[in-house]
């Protein structure tokens, strides 16, 4: 029988422009993981087992990052999984404690990225999201434009052609998380813009302008993880917050086969993932209060609100439009500014939104608290691919 897990301590640093600050990843780890073990109040020694995610960086980084914190002999494992990488790691640190392997976990991810858009780094060998690229030229072809921004771009015309969408209603997405943003001091952006100012920001591709995408970024986060005996034991009941169920889930041959640029970016994972997570929790779409979603672009923002069930298919551009999803609405979504402006350093994403989520079941988030918050959902996405959903409960 699996065990109850509970996070127990978050931390995170806050997310820079790539180069613009003089640290270095394990600098950025050595601060997550601290601050992560100070909101847990137990030292360093206590913890069993720990993953650790990046995706650029040499073999082993992940135990140069966490001896910055300790050494002491435990199993370090190096997680790799492009955009949902820390919450890859997470998962793995509930497993370990679900299954009885360890009373106490860490999961730590960090990046120290390149300026610009992403590229591959090697190009002698096969593409991991070739399928990926293959099926969008075959239905879109190929601009002269970042991928990334091209395959979720692309996935916005689609749902535009499909159901009506506008271009000001992706907007209205990047308009929110810019505006959420400014009560984060975590967050690489804390500017705040006009409707107008996002749709007439540089276009990257289109519907999707600057503002409506997410940056590279240098940052870290972590997790401490923990049995129910554990918890006991050291008193922290009080702070202690349920993962009430956690699935990850990769491409179906849906991903490929319906021909579809939604579906190819990871509509039906998602969806996937999150009903095995509803039936782990006995929780729905409707219970929730603050999700922290994988808003990389704004037209994955809207998609994402479809495949997690906040709104009926093709309701997405309605759902925006009624103010559902910022505060005074039905659920507030990312309530930290998101991908969009808080950053995205890839291995550090997935603990970042949870950290977030923690904070706000525990009634600290500050300015950016939502009222009341008992029920908390996650979503993580990683093209090529993988995604990782999780509900949280006080």
């Amino acid at each position: 029988m699996s065990r109850k897990v509970y996070v127990i301590g978050v931390g995170m640093t806050k997310f820079e422009k790539p180069g613009s600050k003089d640290w270095d990843y394990p600098d950025m780890a050595r601060e997550a993981g601290q601050k992560a073990l100070d909101d847990a109040g137990i030292p360093y020694a206590e913890v069993e087992q720990a993953a650790v995610g990046y995706c650029y960086g040499d073999s082993t980084a992940g135990e140069r990052a966490i001896y910055e914190i300790g050494v002491s002999g435990i199993p370090i494992y190096n997680v790799n999984n492009n955009c949902s990488t820390g919450s890859t790691a997470l998962f793995m640190a509930k497993q370990f404690v679900e299954g009885g392997l360890a009373d106490c976990t860490m999961a730590l991810g960090f990046e120290k990225m390149e300026k610009g858009s992403l590229g591959a780094k090697y190009t002698d060998r096969t593409n991991p999201m070739d399928k990926h690229f293959k099926l969008m030229i075959e239905l879109r072809g190929f601009a002269k434009a970042p991928g990334a921004p091209q395959m979720f771009g692309n996935a916005g015309r689609e749902h535009m052609e499909k159901y009506g969408t506008t271009a000001e209603q992706f907007a209205k997405i990047g308009w929110k998380n810019h505006k959420h943003s400014v009560n984060n001091p975590y967050s690489q952006f804390q500017d705040e813009y006009s409707l107008e100012d996002i749709l007439n920001a540089p276009m990257v591709y289109e519907p999707l302008t600057k503002l409506q995408c997410c940056p590279t970024s240098d940052g870290a986060g972590a997790a401490i993880l923990a049995s129910e005996e554990f918890v006991a034991k050291h008193g922290l009941q009080d702070q202690a917050v349920e993962i009430a169920g956690m699935a990850m889930a990769t491409d179906l041959r849906s991903s490929f086969d319906d021909k579809s640029c939604i579906k190819m970016v990871g509509s039906d994972m998602t969806k996937k993932a999150a009903q095995q997570v509803y039936e782990q929790s006995g929780l729905g779409p409707e219970d929730v209060d603050v999700v922290e979603l994988h808003d990389c672009f704004s037209c994955n923002e809207l998609i994402t609100y479809e495949g997690l069930g906040l709104c009926p298919e093709g309701k997405g551009g309605e759902f925006v439009d009624s103010g559902a999803q910022t505060y005074g609405g039905q659920v507030v979504v990312n309530p930290s500014g998101g991908l969009i402006s808080k950053g995205h350093p890839l291995g550090a994403t997935g603990l970042a939104q949870c950290a977030e989520l923690n904070w706000q079941l525990r009634g600290q988030a500050d300015a950016r608290q939502v009222d009341g918050a008992r029920i908390a959902l996650q979503h993580n996405l990683g093209l090529g691919g993988a995604a990782v959903v999780a509900m949280y409960r006080k």
